[in-house]
């Protein structure tokens, strides 16, 4: 099938995953385009944003020409720290991790399962520089994990599929899966569509992903 459908924009992406993390939660947020999601939190609700390499109480992005060479995030980009923020050394962050700490944690991904396994950190590809970071610890210690994600490839491949052909970052980790197309559910009965995209209708989003769908009953 062949439809000129952008779906949601990046940001519109972010607003959609911020909109769903209650108020109080501890986050993390994976490299890339879940970064975005802190821009979006609804004013007045607190969310604590913490990032791997030591500070909980992550700020804004600073202005252009404010930037802290050493007040950086995980993937090494300028942030601020929020009133009453921490520092603290890099095992004792991920002890917050493994320790079941933190509440939700948004990655992406190269692919999920329809089980909810997740491979984010290597195509396998022969060459290809492997990016483990933090996730495989991330994956296991935090209790919520919220993937964001295209719905497919630059080549048009779903990267939601029956079984994860890359290597596996978790085992039936995803709660959520939010994509340009679709907010898709994980649970015990498969893949439920919880929004789509405008003009991404049943016919289309079946026709870019590889696994089944369930959708709600009207």
């Amino acid at each position: 099938m062949s439809r000129d459908i952008k779906g949601w924009s990046r940001e519109e992406m972010a607003r959609k995953v911020a909109e769903d993390i209650p108020g109080g939660s501890y986050v993390n947020l994976g490299i890339g385009m879940p970064e975005l999601v802190a821009n979006h939190i609804p004013e007045g609700r607190e969310v604590i944003f913490h990032t791997e390499n030591g500070l909980l109480g992550v700020g804004p992005s600073p202005v252009t020409g404010a930037e802290d060479d050493e007040l950086i995030n995980a993937g090494k980009k300028p942030v601020t720290a929020i009133k009453g923020a921490s520092y603290f050394h890099h095992a004792d962050s991920f002890a917050m991790v493994r320790g079941g700490h933190i509440d939700i944690c948004v990655l992406g991904a190269f692919q999920v399962s329809e089980k909810g396994d997740l491979a984010n950190w290597s195509t396998g590809t022969p060459g290809a520089i492997p990016a483990v970071g933090g996730a495989m610890d991330l994956v296991e210690g935090v209790k919520t994990i919220f993937v964001m994600t295209n719905h497919t490839t630059r080549g048009g491949e779903s990267k939601i599929v029956p079984e994860c052909t890359y290597p596996l970052t978790g085992k039936g980790v995803v709660s959520r899966i939010y994509t340009n197309m679709a907010v898709i559910d994980i649970t015990e009965n498969g893949l439920m569509v919880r929004e789509t995209a405008p003009g991404a209708d049943r016919e289309y989003l079946e026709s870019i992903t590889d696994a089944p769908l369930t959708f709600p009953s009207k």
